[in-house]
């Protein structure tokens, strides 16, 4: 759904009605994830028919009531219906960071049932929208031979030039940003702790370059820290990667309640109705 954006429009207008409060926002890789980025993405799996797990782990004394258990931890795992394909959501299980930031969910794919190692792995940090990580995981549903590293990286790239964006200067083949110079996409060295099963991630020396993977990320104001994070590991095959990048970068505007502090003065936006 198309809008018209308007910069002049107060973000806290007078009438009461809280619909009112909605805004139509641009440009969707600044406008956050609205707080709801396990929602919209565990609705989208759900309307593909992927299965909900929750995985609880906790403590219980002893005579203690099933109620009063301690969880320690709870992990919302999503299974795609091949088994697959695997989404979970890490966010309350202690995670490891990204561009400082947490992950909030990690995509996973395997070439068959019989191993439970995944092929490749993908991490998305919380405020990335939520749009757009759902349009990466129905398109991975969609996806034929989604553990299978096929494709030209080049369609990634093309999909953001093609929203606008720009080819950077010294890296015009692997890298771009948006043209207010806050978003960057990038096939670059994958950061630690990413899950690969390409063996090169094993047997690279010290002196090296490690493997590549596509990396994005916002940082509205230079040195201020990130607003989001994606890591893609060396074998999420880049057509993927191009539907995510296709999302990212799309200029159809996205319904939010709640606008990112560091990113609010530099939306635009029109009241939804």
């Amino acid at each position: 759904m198309e809008a018209p954006l308007n910069t002049e429009f107060s973000l806290d207008p007078p009438a009461p009605n809280p619909a009112q409060r909605r805004y139509w926002v641009g440009p969707r890789h600044l406008a956050g994830d609205d707080g709801r980025l396990y929602d919209t993405v565990a609705d989208t799996l759900a309307g593909l028919g992927w299965t909900t797990l929750t995985i609880v782990r906790g403590r219980q004394e002893p005579d203690e009531e099933p109620e009063d258990r301690q969880v320690l931890r709870s992990t919302h795992l999503h299974l795609s219906p091949d088994m697959l394909r695997w989404a979970q959501w890490v966010l309350a299980d202690e995670p490891f960071h990204l561009g400082g930031l947490p992950i909030a969910w990690q995509v996973s794919a395997r070439q068959d049932t019989s191993s439970s190692l995944a092929r490749w792995s993908a991490y998305f940090t919380p405020d990335l929208p939520g749009e757009v990580l759902a349009d990466f995981l129905t398109t991975l549903d969609a996806h034929d031979q989604s553990a299978t590293p096929l494709g030209d990286p080049g369609p990634v790239l093309d999909a953001v030039t093609a929203h606008g964006w720009i080819r950077d200067i010294d890296q015009p083949s692997t890298t771009a940003i948006d043209p207010t110079f806050a978003t960057h996409i990038s096939l670059s060295e994958i950061p630690p702790l990413i899950q690969d099963a390409d063996p090169r991630i094993l047997t690279g020396g010290v002196d090296e370059p490690g493997l590549a993977g596509w990396q994005a990320w916002s940082e509205p104001v230079l040195g201020e820290g990130c607003l989001w994070a994606a890591s893609f590991s060396a074998s999420v095959p880049h057509d993927l990667v191009a539907a995510f990048a296709s999302s990212l970068s799309s200029t159809a505007p996205v319904l939010r309640d709640v606008l990112p502090n560091s990113t609010r003065e530099r939306l635009l936006r029109a009241p939804a109705t």
